[in-house]
């Protein structure tokens, strides 16, 4: 049903060249080894050599920007993924997807089930950082992180219309976003109509609800989302 975080993992591989970050960190470490051991002992070199490489090809992983971050934001989105995939029986799970009329994003993934449809859009926060509601916005820590609401709601409300008009009947989809590193009451919270939630307990969250479908009508529907929503293009 789609890889989760595939997208995003194919933009970090396009920023991000591990042969070119090895051969630059040889040869700085190369450089630093030779200096080094000019000035001291070819062991001195050796090791200062091997740690400037080291420091080099570690400061993609470790030093903060766009490539990092989409890193970060794949490993987020495999993470829901896994989590999602102890609903079990009953429901089916799309990763990835496109959504017509949301040409800039994706839809991170996508949950039909006996209780409902789902569209659920993975945040990664800092580990640890509390992420609530105040004020009429969504605060991560001292930080507004508001809009990723909107984004969740506007994808619900494509895929409802886009799966009632294919088959001819109407579609409550719900939006949610499954916040990963970061604290969620275990309740959760709601803001604008999307549900926050630890991405651990969405499961739970959505086995809760009454069951509203047959396995067929699931099986109908999940076969009409797979046809409307392709997975994302890798190629960047």
């Amino acid at each position: 049903m789609g890889v989760a975080g595939a997208s995003a993992w194919a933009r970090y591989r396009a920023l991000s060249s591990r042969v070119e970050r090895l051969a630059v960190g040889a040869a700085l470490g190369g450089a630093a080894g030779v200096m080094t051991a000019g000035f001291l002992d070819w062991r001195i070199g050796a090791c200062s050599g091997a740690g400037v490489a080291a420091l080099h090809y570690g400061a993609g992983y470790l030093v903060p920007g766009p490539e990092a971050e989409w890193r970060r934001g794949a490993r987020a989105e495999r993470r829901t993924g896994r989590e999602l995939g102890g609903l079990g029986r009953g429901y089916s799970v799309l990763h990835d997807r496109t959504v017509p009329d949301l040409p800039s994003t994706n839809l991170d993934h996508l949950v039909i089930g006996l209780t409902g449809v789902y569209a659920i859009v993975t945040r990664r926060v800092r580990r640890g950082v509390r992420v609530w509601v105040d004020e009429g916005r969504v605060w991560a820590g001292e930080e507004s992180v508001s809009g990723i609401e909107a984004t969740a709601a506007r994808a619900a409300e494509l895929v409802g219309r886009l799966l009632a008009e294919d088959l001819d009947d109407e579609f409550d989809v719900m939006p949610l976003v499954a916040v990963q590193s970061g604290k969620v009451e275990p309740e959760g919270f709601e803001h604008e109509g999307v549900v926050f939630h630890r991405g651990r307990e969405i499961p739970e969250f959505v086995r809760s609800h009454p069951v509203i479908f047959t396995s067929a009508q699931v099986a109908t529907i999940t076969a009409a989302a797979e046809r409307l929503f392709p997975p994302m293009r890798l190629e960047f």
